[in-house]
């Protein structure tokens, strides 16, 4: 997960809760910054603050969509009808008005990140001892019977 703010004290409490959450965070605080670390292919959701200096948030939204399905959440202080639609419109899949509410936080994050294409986990098989798992089909294998998993249980 990727968290753009030019404030270091938010960049700070972000990295704090969602690594607390086990989540993997990674933070800039400009939008070419995040720009430059969205070429690694590594992050499956960014947080992203609206009002930077430089790159402002709805432009780095736009050149991220404009080459990613990953997700965005914006960040912001800005809580007018007219700032929501101009960030969904640029390709933000959800809006957080600063202050934000950390559980409430955390479901939008985990709803994100079930919407988003490719962020469910690997792909490909994985064999352990005589357990096999197909992450391609979702099925678990284990002495060549058929398991039926929940969606967490998988």
């Amino acid at each position: 997960m990727l968290v753009v703010d030019d404030d270091p004290q938010i960049r700070r409490v972000m990295r704090v809760t969602l690594t607390g959450q086990g989540y993997e965070v990674d933070d800039v605080k400009t939008g070419e910054s995040a720009l430059e670390k969205l070429r690694e292919p590594r992050f499956d959701l960014v947080l992203l603050d609206m009002n930077m200096p430089g790159v402002g948030g709805l432009e780095t939204c736009r050149q991220i969509r404009a080459q990613s399905e990953i997700a965005i959440i914006m960040l912001t202080v800005r809580d007018r009808e007219e700032d929501k639609i101009s960030a969904l419109d640029a390709g933000a899949d959800d809006y957080v008005t600063k202050p934000y509410n950390g559980p409430e936080l955390l479901a939008r994050i985990r709803a994100a990140l079930r919407r988003t294409p490719g962020t469910h986990g690997p792909n490909g098989r994985l064999r352990l001892g005589h357990v096999e798992v197909d992450f391609d089909t979702r099925r678990v294998i284990a002495r060549g019977r058929n398991l039926r998993l929940t969606p967490k249980e998988f």
